[in-house]
């Protein structure tokens, strides 16, 4: 499997691989500041290394040397608290924390903007090979570590380009977080072994305010800014941007491209980004094996499937229904011995595959509920409804041994007056009850407290919401919604 240094290497070292405000790296000029930054992880003696920073050449640089000089890295998501860093510091033996150029401390790291900031950890126990770490934030502080190895980054990574050739994207506009796998894999990874050049603007640029705040003005600017060919959103963050675009009412510009993933899209909300002309395409992946493993593409379609599996995976349901993959498996989890997959990986999301081998996910296993009067009810299946409809951003359905279910919706306009925005969640969630037959409709809900955000603890960096946490933080208003005699919401 080829590395990053000879993916640069292919085709013309003229070609543009990184651009960014006031940058531009050509792919010989990338290749030569990673051997560089390589060569002064070793002088420094690094071991693992962890990033802080915003999006930008600097980072790529800090990620592709690491790997380059067979430095563990360990990216950190600007949205980690300070004792989830502490506890990911500690976790892998982080020996070397790597800052931007505002960093008050720290020794100049040559090839980059970065500072080296030495922590003088212990070493720690990692599978051979391990060339990242990456990291998936909880509701506690207590992230969980994923062991990659470095020829299982680079068989997605090529596994996402060959799929993608026929779609001809030679731009890809990074606008999740680099620290965020899906993004590090699918749009710096198999843009760059695909010879095409990857665009890393600030994360305000494209949008993105903090962990929860999202302009989708801002997306659509810089889209049209960077002529981008390819994007990769959360699905709030496309429903977000196809009622911009609907609102703005002009014939825009859009990528060839808008993959999709980290949590249930459905066919609806595909359907409405494309009628605002962009070209939305679910997928689905998790970290444990190397991100993205399906997708659907033009002419390989499905709306409300997940897509079928790309080159590098295979996908295969359990007898009881669990989605197993197999394909670019981790080495296993940080500190737990014996938990690299042997062979398959069961993913604990439910679903089946159908004639064509399109994959359709019903659920997670854990999450099903069952209500008191027996019926089995995916809570995704009932937010994928509710978030369907435009007023609703974020949605959690509750209900287990309950004679009702129950929804904590976040409004797609938080800033509008209570009483306004209780009628219109009203109304949103009569239209999705409509869809739904009488035993997953939602009776109750709930106004939520705070958008659902790795800040707060209440969802996973690719936007998958955290239930206990949810749970647990509108306990009151759930119990006094079920108190509750009649159908009356509690706003």
């Amino acid at each position: 499997m080829s590395t990053p240094i000879e993916w640069l290497l292919r085709g013309d070292p003229g070609r543009d691989a990184l651009l960014s405000p006031g940058t531009r790296l050509t792919a010989g000029e990338l290749a030569a500041r990673v051997r560089e930054a390589a060569d002064a992880l070793h002088e420094h003696g690094v071991r693992v290394l962890a990033t802080l920073d915003d999006n930008g050449p600097d980072w790529a640089v800090a990620d592709l040397a690491a790997w380059h000089a067979g430095v563990v890295h360990v990216p950190l998501p600007a949205f980690f608290t300070a004792e989830q860093v502490s506890h990911v510091l500690a976790a892998a033996g982080v020996d070397a924390v790597a800052t931007g150029t505002g960093a008050a401390t720290g020794t100049p790291w040559a090839g980059t903007g970065l500072r080296l900031n030495r922590t003088g950890a212990r070493p720690v126990e990692m599978p051979a090979g391990t060339v990242k770490v990456s990291f998936t934030s909880g509701s506690t502080g207590r992230p969980k570590g994923a062991c990659l190895s470095g020829e299982a980054l680079g068989r997605v990574a090529e596994g996402v380009a060959t799929a993608l050739a026929p779609i001809g994207v030679r731009r890809h506009l990074a606008v999740l977080p680099l620290a965020v796998l899906l993004e590090n894999i699918a749009g710096l990874y198999a843009p760059l072994a695909a010879g095409a050049s990857v665009v890393l603007p600030p994360l305000a640029e494209v949008g993105l305010q903090g962990s929860s705040r999202f302009d989708p003005r801002a997306l659509q600017a810089a889209v049209a800014r960077w002529q981008a060919d390819s994007v990769i959103v959360l699905p709030q963050m496309l429903r977000a941007w196809a009622g911009a675009r609907a609102a703005m009412g002009a014939d825009l510009p859009g990528p060839r491209l808008v993959a999709v993933g980290g949590a249930a899209v459905g066919a609806a909300t595909i359907a409405a980004a494309r009628a605002t002309g962009l070209a939305a395409y679910e997928g689905y992946g998790l970290t444990e094996c190397g991100s993205v493993q399906t997708l659907n593409l033009p002419g390989a379609d499905r709306p409300g499937s997940a897509g079928r599996p790309l080159p590098h995976a295979a996908v295969r349901i359990g007898r009881d229904g669990e989605v197993e993959v197999s394909g670019a498996p981790m080495l296993g989890y940080l500190g737990v011995p014996g938990s690299a997959p042997s062979g398959w990986w069961a993913t604990g999301d439910l679903g089946r595959l159908d004639e064509a081998g399109f994959l359709h996910l019903s659920g997670r296993r854990g999450n099903l509920l069952i209500t008191a009067f027996g019926r089995n009810v995916s809570p995704e299946w009932v937010e994928t409804a509710l978030q369907s409809q435009p007023a609703i951003a974020h949605a959690v359905v509750l209900g287990d041994a309950r004679p009702a279910l129950l929804a904590v919706l976040w409004s797609s306009r938080p800033d509008a007056p209570a009483a306004e925005t209780a009628a219109v969640l009203a109304e949103a969630v009569e239209r999705a009850n409509a869809t739904l037959p009488d035993y997953a409709r939602v009776r109750h809900w709930v106004r939520a407290e705070r958008p659902f955000d790795p800040v707060s603890g209440t969802a996973t960096p690719n936007g998958r919401p955290l239930r206990g946490a949810i749970e647990s933080l509108h306990r009151a208003a759930i119990a006094a919604a079920y108190d509750r005699s009649t159908d009356d919401v509690i706003s």
